[in-house]
């Protein structure tokens, strides 16, 4: 069976380790290939500088068993179709030809449902044959889906990442300039025992879908099987 190639986009690094970084390293395990794209810096973020979170994510990255993590350069706080830096997305999805892609659901930080809504545009842009200034053919994503990074909402489907739990706290625990509070640093809602909440969240779905734990995601393209899976196995 061909690995499937799967890529997880956040508005920021920790986006995506704190909202399927138990999913990735699960994925990442069992052979398939992952890849994660920062499509900004966090440049405006309270504590740590760019330098540090670009280690941090790197180091992140290799806990999970990611293939290779991209950077871009849309400005933090200014996600929008109309930068320019938008054509490198749609072009970075027709290079790596994903079959999955996932990017951020809204919620009080407004740059992740904007995430949201330029990689849903890239995806739908990236399968336009004569779509200008970006490169490589046209590629159609067959699905894309939302993570959690805020809050509790209701998925629409869960993974289980009872086996992969403490690989995504080693992962979130790389970014140690946002989650560990230090001398000098600045109180945000990630320094308040952020981690716990995601793992309390987890432990929350994993109970609600019948299992150790899990992580949530809405469903944006439909599903389609040829049968019915069978509850408890891979579909």
């Amino acid at each position: 069976m061909e690995p499937m190639v799967i890529l997880a986009a956040g508005a920021h690094p920790d986006d995506v380790e704190i909202g399927m970084g138990g999913t990735i390293a699960l994925h990442a395990n069992r052979g398939d290939i992952v890849y994660i794209c920062n499509v900004t810096k966090g440049e405006l973020s309270s504590n740590g500088t760019v330098e540090t979170r670009q280690q941090e994510a790197a180091r992140a990255a290799a806990v999970l068993g990611v293939a290779e993590r991209y950077q871009l350069h849309f400005p933090d706080r200014s996600l929008s179709q109309s930068h320019p830096e938008y054509y490198s997305l749609v072009s970075l999805i027709r290079e790596l030809k994903p079959d999955v892609i996932f990017a951020p659901y809204k919620d009080r930080h407004p740059d992740h449902g904007a995430c949201g809504e330029v990689v849903q545009a890239a995806i739908f842009d990236a399968g336009i044959k004569r779509f200008p200034k970006v490169k490589g053919a046209p590629h159609k994503t067959a699905a894309f889906y939302q993570y959690f990074i805020n809050g509790v909402p209701e998925p629409d489907f869960y993974m289980d990442i009872s086996r992969s739990r403490s690989v995504k706290e080693k992962a979130l625990l790389a970014y140690e300039s946002q989650f560990v509070k230090k001398p000098g640093s600045v109180d945000t809602p990630l320094t308040d025992q952020y981690i716990e909440t995601v793992r309390r969240r987890d432990l929350l779905f994993g109970k609600e879908a019948g299992t150790e734990a899990a992580e949530g995601f809405k469903q944006v393209t439909p599903f389609l099987f040829s049968a019915l899976p069978k509850r408890g196995t891979d579909s």
